[in-house]
């Protein structure tokens, strides 16, 4: 069921909704996947990522898609395989209002762990993961193209 969350802080409230992600919406969380990251997953990848063993849920603002998360839930683990903001929606927050969202369906769901993977110079990013009590793991050396090669990926995890 869609969640509203009006924010206040200027003339008018932007409404913004969170709920499932559904085929309707792919293109136009593709095109955010595109603009968010600069090696971003290929349509195959994103198409690929749907279904009944993922719990995919979409923000939007205004009745606009402004961000979208990706995970896998098996048993009682999840896994955090992709999580955007449309860069003309970031820094408003909502990547943290989006994962709070996941965490607390999850709990519903009786899921234990919540995995996730970041670059390593995604310090933002982070940042937000640690404030919501995510532990750094393990690194995965190399694992991330960049323009100049590879970057390493940080594993986290919490304990939900």
């Amino acid at each position: 069921m869609p969640r509203p969350n009006g924010r206040s802080g200027s003339k008018f409230a932007n409404m913004n909704l969170i709920s499932l992600l559904t085929p309707h919406d792919l293109d136009a969380a593709f095109a955010i996947e595109q603009r968010s990251h600069a090696f971003p997953w290929t349509e195959k990848t994103f198409a690929s990522n749907q279904g009944e063993r993922y719990l995919n849920f979409r923000l939007t603002v205004d009745g606009v898609l402004a961000a979208f998360a990706i995970t896998q839930v098996v048993l009682d683990e999840a896994t955090l395989f992709n999580l955007a903001v449309d860069p003309a929606f970031q820094r408003r927050g909502l990547g943290r209002e989006l994962l709070r969202h996941l965490i607390d369906e999850l709990k519903q769901r009786s899921v234990m762990t919540l995995w996730l993977e970041v670059r390593a110079s995604n310090r933002s990013a982070i940042a937000l993961y640690e404030q919501l009590n995510f532990n750094e793991v393990s690194v995965r050396r190399h694992y991330y193209p960049t323009a100049g090669g590879k970057e390493d990926a940080i594993i986290m995890a919490l304990t939900i």
